[in-house]
């Protein structure tokens, strides 16, 4: 190839370390920005590095917003290795004619894997009877030495009842579970039948829930949709998990109701602030903490990863499905894109 035509090449930016073999087939189109050292770039570090870039592979941490998109008027693409997006701002990104997409699906399975293990490592206390052995106080087996809560017979309530929120009932009938939900909108009846799921009033979730898990996304409406009321209203030996995002539950509030015991136990996968965590949280013994990774599996980050270059690849016109991307979220930008 020419230098001429290298760099006739649209320029793109992966904000954070990848696989390799992406970096590589991204290659094959772009002349790419890449960041495999993983440093750390936000705010005026992200703009430079976005300077005359006409896409990005990001990551849910990255904070795309209007301030940014105004700055850079080459930019036609977003693409999220993610399957939320809140971290973009979707209004400002479509205003601009920038096509904004996410990775759904290929993640779900996984997540709901990892959401069944926090859950039953929170219900019988596997991280906090871990520690205490780890610190020799194990001498002798006693009756009531770390008592858990059963999952199985319970009733488990589900927040958000999407594709993990399904994923999720699918793997409660095994253990005969009873699974209320509550969503935004209540799902087609064969559905609920298929999940042997009943929709209830968000206030029924709480409070009726043994084990409840949220997998909701994140949006200023559900900004700590589990708050001290909510926290309030849940029977004292259920436990909370978190799959879903940091803000959803107030953190604060969650310690408090921990410390004191009117609530058995959480399960928390993300974090208001992540990857600060909220101070509280770490001196009290009843919750499982885990640093974002449920979709962390090799095979599904790699798919994730492949997904969001798949996207990328179309939004910016090449490849062999050029000008449509798999999974736009702004689908309505398309026909007026930059």
């Amino acid at each position: 190839m020419t230098a001429s035509a290298s760099v006739s090449r649209p320029a793109v930016l992966v904000t954070r370390a990848i696989f390799p073999e992406v970096i590589e087939r991204l290659s094959q189109y772009f002349e790419v920005d890449h960041n495999q050292p993983d440093e750390v770039l936000d705010g005026a570090a992200l703009r430079a590095r976005l300077a005359g870039k006409a896409g990005v592979l990001a990551n849910a941490a990255d904070r795309i917003d209007a301030e940014l998109v105004a700055a850079l008027p080459s930019l036609r693409a977003v693409c999220n290795m993610a399957v939320g997006y809140n971290n973009l701002d979707l209004p400002a990104l479509t205003a601009a004619g920038i096509v904004a997409t996410n990775t759904p699906d290929v993640l779900t399975e996984t997540t709901a894997d990892f959401g069944w293990a926090l859950l039953m490592a929170t219900a019988r206390r596997v991280t906090e009877s871990e520690h205490w052995l780890r610190a020799g106080h194990w001498q002798r087996w006693a009756y009531d030495m770390f008592l858990g809560m059963d999952l199985h017979g319970s009733t488990l309530g589900i927040l958000g009842m999407g594709r993990i929120g399904q994923a999720l009932a699918r793997r409660a009938a095994g253990f005969g579970m009873t699974v209320l939900y509550h969503n935004r909108s209540r799902l087609p009846e064969q559905t609920e039948q298929a999940l042997q799921a009943r929709y209830v009033s968000k206030d029924e979730l709480v409070g009726q829930s043994d084990h409840l898990l949220l997998v909701l996304p994140y949006s200023p409406e559900s900004h700590h949709a589990i708050g001290a009321a909510e926290l309030a209203k849940m029977k004292p030996s259920a436990t909370l998990v978190n799959l879903a995002r940091g803000g959803i539950v107030d953190d604060g509030a969650l310690a408090r109701a921990l410390r004191e015991r009117r609530l058995f136990a959480a399960g928390l996968d993300v974090f208001e602030g992540e990857p600060d965590v909220h101070p509280d949280l770490l001196t009290v013994p009843n919750v499982v903490l885990t640093p974002h990774i449920a979709s962390a599996s090799e095979k599904t980050r790699r798919a994730m990863a492949d997904l969001a270059a798949d996207n990328l690849i179309a939004a910016l016109d090449a490849g062999p499905d050029a000008g449509r991307p798999p999974c736009v979220v702004n689908p309505e930008v398309l026909p007026r894109r930059r």
